[in-house]
């Protein structure tokens, strides 16, 4: 079963940045991203990358993020 755990804090950020783990992204309780990896963040938007071309750009506080691990 996966672990599952809400990304609150710059250093949770920093730590699924550096690890490289993959995040699901909620907006309006609907799943708008899974499986991307952060690249970049500042206190108002985290920029994920899912593929090579394809970058996302989200609010913090219009979004819940979560780290999954197997």
């Amino acid at each position: 079963m996966p672990i599952v755990r809400p990304l609150l804090t710059d250093q949770d950020f920093q730590e699924v940045m550096e690890q490289q783990i993959r995040i699901r992204i909620f907006k309006d309780n609907h799943l708008i991203d899974s499986g991307s990896l952060v690249i970049r963040f500042t206190d108002d938007t985290i920029i994920t990358q899912s593929s090579v071309s394809s970058l996302g750009y989200h609010k913090r506080d219009a979004c819940e993020f979560f780290e999954v691990r197997k």
